[in-house]
């Protein structure tokens, strides 16, 4: 059994008979009062978040994970269908796993999954993807002196600003954590 002082940010474990993904964790010392660590959970289940603290030393129910790479397939209702590389066999993924990091994932993208047994936990998207714009604005000529930005329809479905010297027709790279232009591929 692990302690208290074993958990760190991203860790899973057992809480009141259902998974949580800690999201914060702090260790605090309040004046002439015990340490205890104040934690904030997301249920991995319903995707509620909880508040609670765990004093010093307190055995808790740490999950393993594994992970393993898949490859998106198609998305199906809810769900996306991913194969494993390893045994061709495929995984229905639920869409809330991946937040919003789905708006950007294209047929035959690696997606890393996090599963306890069989159960999906957790996934995520590639950090970084090349997109094609599909319709975009042609830019006002002389209006480059600032950072002059203009919404673009990528060939996902996603919209994001994008500069003004960006057209209709090329690829850019886009951070999928922040939903943001990066640069223009060649």
């Amino acid at each position: 059994m692990a302690t208290s002082g074993d958990i760190n940010v991203g860790s899973v474990i057992k809480f009141n008979g259902e998974l949580v993904l800690i999201v914060e964790y702090q260790h605090r010392t309040p004046g002439n009062l015990r340490a205890f660590y104040q934690a904030k959970m997301r249920n991995i289940r319903n995707g509620k978040l909880a508040e609670t603290r765990f004093r010093a030393g307190e055995a808790v129910d740490v999950i393993r994970l594994e992970y393993r790479e898949l490859q998106y397939i198609f998305k199906e209702g809810d769900f996306f269908v991913c194969m494993d590389n390893e045994t061709f066999e495929q995984v229905y993924i639920p869409t809330f796993l991946l937040g919003d990091g789905q708006t950007f994932l294209k047929e035959g993208m690696s997606v890393k999954v996090a599963f306890e047994g069989d159960l999906p936990i957790t996934a995520e998207g590639p950090i970084f993807v090349e997109l094609e714009i599909t319709y975009a604005e042609p830019g006002v000529k002389g209006d480059t002196a600032t950072n002059a930005m203009k919404p673009a329809t990528l060939e996902t479905g996603a919209i994001i600003n994008v500069p003004l010297f960006v057209n209709q027709g090329e690829k850019i790279k886009v951070d999928t954590r922040t939903n943001s232009y990066v640069e223009r591929v060649k």
